[in-house]
């Protein structure tokens, strides 16, 4: 599946300035991304969003980022992705992962490995046909153990909340053949106070998740660090900020380090709904519109 260099990544409405669900995924295929991640939410099952950015789009690629193993079922997963491949062949790109233990846990399902969890559910995909092939699906992975697994059971890993020191290490780890689409999160500010502020809000979420921050732990990282919403170091590490250039500087930066594509996803205040400006102004130094 071809997904280009750069897409985006974005877990908010994807309604546009009309209010209807496709505007902003339409423009956003014209200015020339590859693909378009979403996530799948809190809400047990399949979710229809994939399925209207589809509608919406002619011929780019969307991919789950994720869907939670806890929350769709291997049946629900299979029998959605074969229903899209119906109606848009070739361009649903099946992202799974482990979520994390609080979101879980909401479900009234204990977090227990993890890891055993989603080498069962890939097993199941496997034995339900080829709707999931491994070719057609991206596991969620930050640790040696699911990035082997990604490489081994699936087209590759869609890392996420990570510095471009993880882009090299996962790189290292899983070859050179397996696809590494990681998520680079962006704030278009170049007061550096600002951009800082608006980093550590978005930072602080993901720093109360042991999976975020015991990876951040192996590049070096430590408890100051990770305290009151992140360090300087670390949220300049985890989050690019700046004018145009300076970000593109960094998605170059993840592609130099191995990432096959970049994922980048805008902070804003979602309630404003989809940033498109930004993503106009990126679209030309990232991609040359």
């Amino acid at each position: 599946m071809e997904l280009g260099k750069v897409g985006i990544w974005w877990s908010g409405t994807w309604s546009g300035s009309d209010r209807s669900p496709g505007a902003a995924a339409t423009e956003m295929e014209s200015l020339g991304y590859g693909a378009l991640w979403s996530s799948g939410g809190f809400e047990p099952g399949f979710p229809d969003r994939f399925g209207r950015l589809l509608d919406a789009t002619e011929q780019l690629a969307v991919a789950s980022g994720i869907l939670s193993i806890w929350h769709a079922t291997p049946e629900q997963a299979a029998n959605g992705a074969a229903a899209l491949e119906v109606a848009h062949p070739g361009r649903f790109l099946l992202g799974l992962g482990t979520s994390h233990a609080p979101v879980v846990e909401q479900l009234g399902t204990r977090y227990i490995h993890p890891y055993t969890r989603m080498v069962h559910y890939l097993d199941e995909l496997d034995a339900l046909g080829t709707a999931v092939a491994a070719d057609r699906r991206v596991l969620a992975a930050l640790g040696p153990r699911m990035l082997t697994l990604a490489a081994e059971r699936a087209a590759g890993a869609h890392p996420y909340f990570v510095p471009v020191e993880h882009v090299a290490r996962a790189r290292r780890l899983v070859g050179p053949g397996p696809l590494l689409a990681p998520e680079l999160a962006v704030v278009p500010e170049v007061d550096r106070l600002v951009a800082r502020a608006t980093a550590r809000e978005y930072a602080a979420g993901y720093l109360r998740l042991p999976n975020y921050t015991n990876n951040l732990r192996t590049l070096g990282f430590d408890d100051d660090d990770l305290e009151g919403g992140g360090s300087d170091r670390l949220v300049d590490a985890v989050v690019a900020w700046g004018d145009a250039a300076a970000i593109a500087d960094r998605v170059r930066a993840f592609q130099d380090a191995g990432a096959d594509h970049v994922c980048v996803q805008v902070v804003a205040d979602r309630s404003q709904g989809f940033p498109f400006d930004t993503y106009r102004e990126l679209a030309a130094a990232l991609i040359g519109g």
